[in-house]
């Protein structure tokens, strides 16, 4: 099995791999989720790239043909990084969708939600130096957003209250469209289309990634002769499979197998 591999620091990235499930249904994927370093928004530069490394080495030694790092802290971190590390694997990382934002904004306001490390690294203000002239662009940290998602609690008051909290600047500055700088925010896309009504637009960089995916391996000739209708879909978590297993069954996404995966002895 070559499968396409995944990683972040929990749920979240297997919203941009049911993208890729979507888009390449004949590709094995294995995903994992790094629940034991979870959340990374609030981890230095140093310990990301360690976590990162780690986790890309172990999709690595499990035949993994591709790497998408589906999450944007961790690209922000560390995307540079493991590609120097890891020079004979082609790696996919998540950019906020600034671009798509800049272009389809009427007011000229832009506003992003996102983990604190994810504003504070190079690649966003990149993206918005790059994409974004003219446009004002309002950063919103959400700290603890992930967290709650983490523990399943999509609908519940203090997640609602956190969300309320973190889109009111936002909307106060003008904002018609509000890009989602995290991989674990699609999962509460309904609670804040809710909040922000239907004139609002909402940008998930998930399915442009799968589309990046898709690109990579045809250009490299990796993509999987269509054998049988659908490949498989592996989930590994280093924090407890029964946990991971039950919050996929709770939402939309793909079903598959859940293992344990350890890292001990490569991160730090």
């Amino acid at each position: 099995m070559q499968p396409v591999g995944f990683f972040d620091s929990g749920i979240g990235g297997i919203t941009v791999l049911r993208e890729v499930r979507r888009l390449l249904p004949g590709e094995d994927l294995l995903y994992l989720a790094d629940q034991a370093h979870c959340p990374y928004g609030s981890r230095p530069l140093d310990e990301l790239r360690a976590i990162a490394a780690a986790c890309a080495a172990w999709l690595i030694e499990r035949g993994a043909k591709l790497v998408v790092v589906a999450c944007n802290t961790a690209s922000a971190a560390a995307l540079t990084d493991l590609r120097r590390r890891f020079p004979d694997t082609p790696f996919v990382g998540m950019v906020p969708p600034v671009k798509p934002a800049a272009a389809h904004t009427r007011s000229g306001v832009v506003g992003v939600l996102a983990t604190p490390a994810t504003l504070a690294g190079d690649l966003l203000r990149d993206v918005i130096e790059q994409w974004a002239n003219g446009v004002r662009v309002v950063p919103q940290a959400c700290p603890g957003l992930v967290e709650h998602i983490e523990e399943g609690m999509f609908d519940s008051p203090a997640t609602m209250a956190l969300l309320r909290q973190y889109v009111a600047p936002l909307l106060d500055a003008g904002a018609d469209t509000i890009v989602l700088g995290c991989t674990h925010y699609p999962l509460l896309l309904p609670r804040l289309r809710a909040l922000v009504g239907n004139d609002i637009r909402l940008l998930d960089a998930a399915p442009a990634v799968a589309q990046r995916v898709a690109q990579v391996l045809r250009e490299r000739g990796l993509t999987r002769a269509p054998i049988r209708m659908s490949g498989s879909v592996t989930y590994a978590t280093t924090g407890d499979p029964a946990r991971l297993a039950d919050l996929i069954d709770r939402i939309d996404l793909p079903r598959g197998r859940v293992e344990q995966a350890r890292l001990e002895g490569r991160v730090g």
